[in-house]
């Protein structure tokens, strides 16, 4: 039986997967009133206005050295910049059940990019487990066809590099503790810098529009995806990449899917179609090859 220490980082990574296996559900509601770009926009500027006060509460600055200088801003630009830009212009154009089993590839991503990092070839088995998931990704995007008839190639690809580029972040505010910079000021940090260059963006808009008009459902979904998705989850990942190991915990992420998966289900009444039910039953089978690696 693995170490109490060791099963903490994997309990708090599969928490945070289940928060985000609800991000793809709350973009899709959100898309019901609000433009994408304005949703990717307002998620990252209010959980930058979120992170002001905590960084002032805070002893952690802008590291002063170039190369965790160069991972902060690696890790803010993917995060929360580049990510919900794509992602979310692609999730309009796809359905929430394909969004959630898409991102269920970013373990092969970040893997793959740590492995590069530490100049390190994968286990066998792991590589395996990843090649299977990756098999499941193929049927899933490959597969037309939802129940809510939005899934299109296009928004599967845009979410497939919405991943790809995502995952970069992942290992850059991963590498970021154990050079003097903790998950929470990574995640702060990051977020407030993103804010800095997606706010003209945001108020670009709101000049040319007006505010937006959108119920309840829309902006709560906003305020999700900003507190629990670009804060909570963020602040999660990084410890637990920093005290599990980026390459053991990774392959978590493939746990993402099961709750995005339930949820898209019952909350968004997507049906299951057949290169749906076969692409997850196949990531799945790689989590259990790659995470026993």
């Amino acid at each position: 039986m693995a170490p109490r220490s060791a099963l903490v980082p994997v309990a708090v990574a599969v928490g945070v997967m289940i928060v985000w296996g609800a991000t793809p559900i709350a973009t899709r509601l959100a898309l019901d009133d609000l433009e994408p770009l304005f949703i990717a926009c307002a998620r990252t500027v209010l959980a930058g206005l979120l992170a002001i006060p905590l960084l002032a509460g805070m002893r952690q600055g802008i590291p002063s050295r170039t190369r965790p200088r160069i991972l902060l801003a690696v890790s803010a630009a993917t995060g929360f910049v580049i990510f919900p830009i794509i992602y979310t212009e692609g999730q309009q154009r796809t359905s929430a059940l394909h969004g959630v089993m898409i991102l269920a590839a970013l373990p092969i991503f970040t893997g793959t990019y740590a492995a590069l990092v530490a100049r390190r070839r994968p286990t066998r088995a792991w590589m395996l487990g990843s090649a299977v998931a990756l098999i499941g990704e193929v049927v899933l995007i490959a597969g037309r066809g939802s129940s809510a008839s939005d899934a299109t190639l296009g928004g599967d690809l845009l979410v497939l590099a919405a991943a790809l580029c995502v995952s970069l972040g992942y290992v850059a505010g991963a590498m970021l503790p154990p050079r003097g910079l903790s998950s929470l000021a990574t995640t702060l940090w990051g977020v407030l810098l993103g804010t800095l260059v997606v706010a003209p963006l945001l108020v670009g808009q709101l000049a040319r529009n007006g505010p937006p008009h959108a119920d309840t459902t829309a902006w709560g979904a906003v305020v999700w995806l900003a507190v629990m998705t670009s804060i909570v989850g963020y602040l999660g990942w990084y410890w637990a990449l920093d005290r599990g190991g980026i390459a053991r915990i990774a392959t978590l992420q493939f746990l993402q899917p099961i709750s995005g998966f339930v949820l898209a289900a019952i909350v968004l009444d997507e049906s299951v179609t057949v290169p749906i039910a076969i692409g997850s039953i196949l990531i799945v089978g790689g989590i259990v090859i790659a995470q026993r690696a």
